[in-house]
């Protein structure tokens, strides 16, 4: 076990290092690209962490809204400082996610029925905000209050400082994949996605494992929800919660990859980087090209690369050798 941990982690030191050099090699420009991938890919590991394991959840815009709005709301509104507005959003995610996922894993709501039901509860999420238009701007979205430089506000004008808060969160995000997938109830969790039944019978306890994933998966998502927020000064609704950013959240971490650490942040270079293209490309030719693309792809990695870019790259590179 030690030696397969020793195996996994320095991969991720390295990768660590290496982004720590690009504020010093790079532009402005690429650093906000680098920290929207970070970020983000952040986001895909938290789903990942209960995709992996075969618990689809449609409903990861609401966790991730939880997040963007909550810490803005309360520094707009009673200037608490986002160190603690943050928490406070995360905690509200966590209670969510053990409203709704109590009771659908209680009464057994599996497969396709708890994809829906936690579809719903992103839009739900998403007319929420829209209708509390007085409090969150509605569909118009809302900017929290600017103070400049400020580690108390948590703003920085300077890329370079989200930059890195965006690494140790993004290192911080393949830490816990990597402590899910070498704990001891990564057995317990494989065996529930095989078989609930099965898993049941020998002795676990499918319910209090399900609803351990599920809330470390939404307390992730709403943190790196509240990270993004901090990070744009500008919360909208369509753009950090709802159906469309929850499908973005699922097809991203397909395309890169759920069954490994780096995955969904392949995933996150993909969706990321793909829009950037296309705008320099195409200009305001083809609007709305990245969600069309997008969702034919989405097709062609499930058909054709179930385990994503990095699983593909990583058959290759096992198959390697063989073929010497």
């Amino acid at each position: 076990m030690m030696h397969e941990a020793n195996r996994r982690i320095a991969p991720l030191i390295l990768a660590a290092f290496g982004l720590a050099v690009v504020p010093f090699v790079t532009s402005d420009y690429v650093l906000h690209i680098a920290i929207q991938i970070l970020l983000w890919g952040f986001v895909y590991t938290a789903w990942s962490l209960m995709g992996k394991f075969g618990l689809v959840s449609l409903g990861h815009g609401a966790f991730l809204g939880i997040g963007a709005y909550v810490s803005p709301l309360l520094w707009n509104y009673a200037g608490l400082t986002p160190w603690l507005g943050i928490p406070i959003g995360v905690l509200m995610a966590v209670l969510l996610a053990l409203i709704i996922g109590y009771p659908c894993f209680r009464l057994r709501v599996i497969g396709h029925y708890f994809a829906l039901v936690t579809l719903a509860l992103s839009q739900v999420a998403l007319l929420t905000i829209v209708a509390a238009r007085d409090i969150t701007g509605g569909s118009l979205g809302m900017t929290p209050r600017a103070v400049g430089h400020s580690w108390y506000a948590l703003q920085f004008p300077e890329k370079p400082y989200f930059y890195a808060i965006a690494l140790v969160v993004w290192v911080f995000g393949i830490g816990v994949w990597h402590f899910v997938d070498l704990g001891t109830g990564r057995a317990a969790l494989d065996a529930i996605a095989e078989d609930e039944g099965a898993a049941a019978a020998i002795g676990i306890n499918v319910m209090r494992e399900k609803l351990r994933v599920t809330v470390a998966s939404a307390a992730l998502t709403a943190f790196g929800g509240a990270l993004l927020s901090q990070y744009f000064m500008y919360v909208n609704p369509d753009t950090l919660s709802g159906i469309g950013v929850s499908l973005q959240i699922v097809f991203a971490a397909i395309a890169g990859g759920m069954y490994s650490a780096f995955g969904p942040t392949a995933g996150g270079l993909f969706t990321i980087a793909l829009p950037e293209i296309l705008r320099i490309s195409m200009g305001t030719n083809f609007v709305g090209a990245a969600n069309t693309i997008y969702g034919a792809l989405l097709v062609i990695f499930i058909i054709f690369m179930p385990r994503g870019i990095i699983g593909l790259v990583e058959r290759r590179l096992a198959a390697a050798p063989a073929r010497i």
